[in-house]
């Protein structure tokens, strides 16, 4: 009520009010009471550009929001295309304008011969960009076969690599089979140990550097 009384003494004057806003008296209501008038005084306003920052955010540092950089690169690579449409859209557009308005002032001049000596070299000019065209047309299909026989060469040379290699291992698959034949299996254990104890073997022996035996001591 304090607030009130003081903002209605520091206002510029009262405001006159209908009948029925008045019959209602003060309050908050904009409009329907003086008190409220637009020339009243605020009790608080912005703060202006010399204020400090408030101290709960002193230290703040604004981070601009994040990208992702796969959606970046496709956007930038959208607006490039968009771009190069616009701008070829462009051009096609302003070289039909030029060409009718060139057109039409030629034919406005009457002069038949520039008329004709423009057409030819547009006949030209598009018979150029054909041939030049149809050059451009066989080099990359040179290329494009370039580039198959090297795939191809590259295949050839995969295949012929990973044919050597199988055959290595199968190479080592049969040795390996070989060898097995000699393997110790439950079923021969009991002959190859008759074996080992009928040709008994001594290997406590030394040798020189020329690898030949020395030394031998005798079995007991």
């Amino acid at each position: 009520a304090a607030m009130l009384r003081a903002l209605r003494r520091c206002r510029p004057g009262l405001v006159p009010l209908p009948g029925p806003a008045a019959a209602l008296g003060p309050g908050p209501f904009p409009g329907l009471c003086p008190a409220w008038a637009p020339g009243a005084v605020p009790a608080r306003g912005r703060k202006t550009r010399h204020d400090p920052p408030a101290k709960s955010k002193a230290g703040r540092v604004k981070l601009p929001p994040p990208v992702d950089p796969e959606e970046l690169l496709v956007v930038l690579e959208r607006y490039r295309q968009y771009r190069l449409v616009l701008s070829a859209l462009r051009a096609e557009f302003r070289a039909e304008v030029l060409q009718r308005k060139r057109e039409e002032r030629l034919a406005a001049e009457g002069s038949v011969e520039e008329l004709e000596e423009h057409r030819r070299l547009m006949a030209w000019n598009e018979e150029e960009n054909a041939r030049q065209r149809a050059r451009r047309e066989e080099r990359l299909r040179k290329e494009e076969e370039e580039q198959k026989r090297r795939k191809l060469e590259i295949a050839e040379k995969q295949a012929r690599k990973m044919k050597a290699f199988l055959e290595e291992k199968e190479k080592e698959v049969l040795q390996l089979q070989e060898e097995a034949k000699n393997f110790i299996t439950p079923e021969n254990l009991e002959a190859r140990i008759e074996e080992c104890l009928d040709n008994p073997r001594n290997y406590n022996f030394a040798i020189d550097k020329d690898g030949r035996i020395v030394k031998r001591t005798v079995l007991s």
